[in-house]
């Protein structure tokens, strides 16, 4: 892909010394915590926004806070900008590094460090991936709420500079929603504490600042996060229907009506045939769009919250309605949309958008989204978070194409402003990172702009930690 976004010229005087402080890492830091041979760099130099790539300076990868808050004191105090990383699943390039920067990966800060199941608490190392928190507290009967498609991967670290949400966060919320407390490295290597168990701590929320602040911030080595008992069942239900329009307006009403499912999940009639060829899970091929609704709870609560969708759906006009009969089934239908992005990278390069808009809105805006993207003669596949609004359109095209690779982005940008101009948001989950900073006069005045980035200041005076994310370029204080 062309180079549209630009990048902050990398400091002189860091890349000038960089023998040096690669000499006085490899001090602070075990042999196989330090990276910095240029053929050993390559696997850190982009994320899952793979149209960018930058090699960083170095790569450091910690095992304690102590570590992290090592290399932080170090970079602060010579001026050094720090790029924080968990797994590299980030779709907006937030971990996306620069030359002068040195990478902090989290990978290697996997342990879990206590399962409090009287408390319904589990605290674990920012390195340790969503779904193994489910994995370790479902033997006594709990689960860990927020599952993004990534969960196998995406590490809580990136979960919580995200705000990361997932299918059935429509009825247990995003991260904010399910994060008690952390430790937190600040830039120049202190360590603080933000949180704990307890449900509310006495003055400013910084907890809640600091969830979804893209590595700004400081960096987060250790989490402690709510955790659920199990349901008592659980049944996902298909619902297929001629048009998305029509799924949209179904899901508004769902909703408006009062009953709030564990997820709505929505796929137009590209998206199904991409996750029908690759995960054979049984979805309707004769429809223009398909809705998966789960209910939980017992039998008859199961029963009587799907008679009263079925009702709403039949006043949109659907076509089809499809119980789950089986936990394989069950199983099936959930692989399909877990793997929509790994299925569509199959078939095409796709960039993945992350709007957000009311739900009232979602007909028009998908109606829109479809017009947007025809008219840069490009195809577009929609999967996403229904429920919630959160939109994740995937426009293909050839990545070896220049012109087609301009006009994705553009088409992406489009439908962002889109989503602003309906009334919702540039991001739901994603983040901002680099792809939707310049989008972010878009939505805020510079007002708005210049208190956000006066709170980032007050963290990181020096623009340090993560610099070429979240904020346009121009009309930054000087650091």
């Amino acid at each position: 892909m062309s180079e549209t976004i630009a990048f902050l010229k990398p400091r002189a005087d860091v890349l000038a010394r960089r023998a040096t402080i690669i000499a006085d890492l490899a001090d602070l830091l075990p042999p196989e915590g330090l990276v910095h041979e240029p053929r050993e760099l390559v696997p850190f130099e982009t994320d899952a926004f793979v149209s960018y790539r930058r090699l960083p300076l170095a790569v450091a990868l910690p095992t304690s806070t102590a570590e992290v808050a090592a290399v932080l004191k170090y970079c602060h105090r010579y001026g050094i900008p720090v790029v924080p990383r968990g797994a590299g699943t980030s779709l907006c390039g937030g971990a996306i590094p620069q030359e002068d920067a040195v990478v902090i990966g989290l990978s290697r800060l996997s342990r879990i460090l206590e399962i409090d199941t009287a408390n319904r608490t589990a605290t674990v190392q920012a390195g340790v991936t969503n779904l193994a928190i489910s994995d370790a507290v479902s033997p006594e009967g709990f689960f860990y709420a927020p599952d993004p498609s990534s969960q196998l991967a995406c590490t809580i670290g990136g979960n919580i500079g995200m705000n990361s949400g997932g299918a059935h966060c429509l009825k247990y919320g995003v991260t904010t929603n399910n994060l008690l407390g952390v430790k937190l490295v600040l830039v120049d290597g202190t360590v603080i504490a933000l949180g704990g168990k307890h449900l509310d701590a006495a003055g400013y929320d910084l907890l809640g600042l600091v969830c979804g602040s893209e590595g700004q911030l400081g960096i987060v080595t250790e989490a402690t996060v709510r955790i659920l008992a199990k349901p008592e069942g659980a049944r996902p239900v298909l619902f297929g229907f001629d048009t998305s329009e029509e799924a949209g307006a179904c899901v508004a009403d769902v909703i408006g009506s009062g009953i709030i499912p564990v997820a709505i999940e929505f796929m137009d009639k590209p998206a199904i045939e991409i996750c029908e060829a690759f995960a054979k899970a049984g979805y309707p091929l004769d429809v223009g769009a398909l809705l998966i609704v789960e209910v939980e709870g017992s039998e008859a609560e199961m029963d009587a919250m799907l008679a009263l969708i079925v009702e709403i759906a039949r006043r949109h006009g659907v076509l089809t309605v499809r119980e789950c009969q089986s936990a394989t089934e069950a199983a099936l239908i959930w692989k399909g949309r877990k793997s929509a992005f790994g299925a569509t990278g199959r078939i095409a390069d796709y960039i993945c958008m992350d709007g957000t808009v009311p739900l009232s809105q979602l007909p028009h805006v998908l109606k829109r989204t479809g017009e947007i993207v025809a008219g840069f003669g490009l195809r577009v596949a929609n999967v996403f978070h229904a429920g919630d609004g959160n939109m994740h359109p995937l426009i293909l095209f050839n990545a070896n194409d220049p012109v087609e690779a301009a006009k994705a982005e553009a088409a992406g940008n489009e439908i962002l402003k889109l989503c602003v101009d309906a009334g919702g948001c540039l991001t739901g989950e994603h983040g901002v990172g680099i792809e939707k900073r310049d989008l972010m006069r878009h939505q805020y005045s510079e007002a708005d702009l210049a208190q956000q980035m006066a709170v980032r200041a007050a963290f990181d005076a020096q623009w340090l930690m993560n610099p070429s994310k979240v904020f346009p370029l121009e009309g930054r204080p000087a650091a």
